[in-house]
């Protein structure tokens, strides 16, 4: 008897419709998190994805950048290429003053595969627990040693739910943490919760950064989001110092009609009412975490 296997399921492509933003966008600011995707024939995705997303390639993600005024990228290795970092490599080393990457690798990388990640921009890791391709979170410790020689971070995308059991974990990891959009829980579950209350407790105590990023991932009301407002807000008085903004372009898996980005960087004034906060955000925060040349908003 045969058995087929399915497609996983196609996603649509982002909205090329950008808005500007209502507000000054501060010199030198940084998108965070961001993914581009290239032509099937080029890039051959993994048979374990959990999505099929259409091509989205670094030329339109840095005109959605132009749109927006924000001069920096960080690409972020996306789960369907699994550890193939080829396609995000090709971006950076055609950018390498305006974007910097964060990789997945396997648990037996070799130190000639990380020094030639690290001479291309790429500055972190990622490990996926939520999308098939991904990384396990078993190998949490073993590649945080492999890494630390080179001054990278892990960049975490989890349910923060989760944090009361690995929190005591990450606290022994040779590197910093990065949690990805806010947490990756509902904002239904509130700031109150154990595993949110955790994130803040790693955020004060200097080990970790989140991303002020994906709103609609964790919104239960739905666009513009608005409901993410205590959550965003809570990160930022924890710890101004440890947070950035991230598009999450292009928008993978999203289900409904498809918003435009530059929706999503108008909710940063209301997160963050003070333009000289927001601007430490955009601008000096993603420097030193990233390595960008300047920390400087201008």
């Amino acid at each position: 008897m045969s058995t087929t296997l399915l497609e996983p399921p196609a996603c649509q492509g982002p909205n090329p419709f950008v808005s500007p933003p209502d507000f000054a966008v501060p010199v030198h600011a940084c998108d965070t998190h961001a993914h581009v995707i290239g032509t099937a024939d080029r890039f051959p995705m993994v048979a374990s994805r959990s999505y099929t997303p259409p091509p989205a390639p670094e030329c339109a993600y840095l005109g959605m950048l132009d749109s927006l005024g924000v001069a920096r990228g960080v690409l972020v290795q996306i789960s369907v290429y699994g550890t193939d970092n080829r396609c995000m490599v090709e971006s950076l080393k055609a950018h390498p003053d305006r974007l910097r990457g964060v990789a997945v690798v396997a648990p037996d990388v070799g130190d000639e595969e990380l020094e030639a990640l690290h001479a291309a921009g790429v500055r972190g890791i990622r490990i996926n627990v939520l999308f098939g391709g991904g990384v396990a979170i078993d190998e949490m410790e073993r590649l945080a040693a492999r890494v630390a020689p080179l001054g990278w971070h892990i960049q975490l995308l989890i349910d923060a739910r989760n944090l009361p059991e690995l929190g005591p974990r990450m606290m022994k990891l040779p590197v910093e943490v990065v949690f990805d959009h806010m947490g990756h829980m509902p904002v239904s579950s509130g700031v109150v919760h154990p595993g949110f209350q955790r994130m803040l407790r790693l955020l004060r105590e200097g080990k970790a950064w989140v991303k002020l990023s994906g709103a609609y991932r964790i919104s239960q009301a739905g666009a513009p989001f608005h409901d993410t407002l205590d959550f965003a807000r809570t990160l930022v008085a924890a710890a101004p110092e440890r947070c950035v903004w991230g598009s999450d372009w292009p928008h993978v898996s999203v289900e409904g009609p498809m918003f435009n980005t530059g929706a999503l960087l108008d909710l940063l004034p209301l997160w963050v009412p003070e333009a000289a906060v927001r601007n430490r955000i955009l601008v000096d925060n993603p420097a030193r975490l990233y390595g960008f040349a300047t920390a400087t908003a201008g």
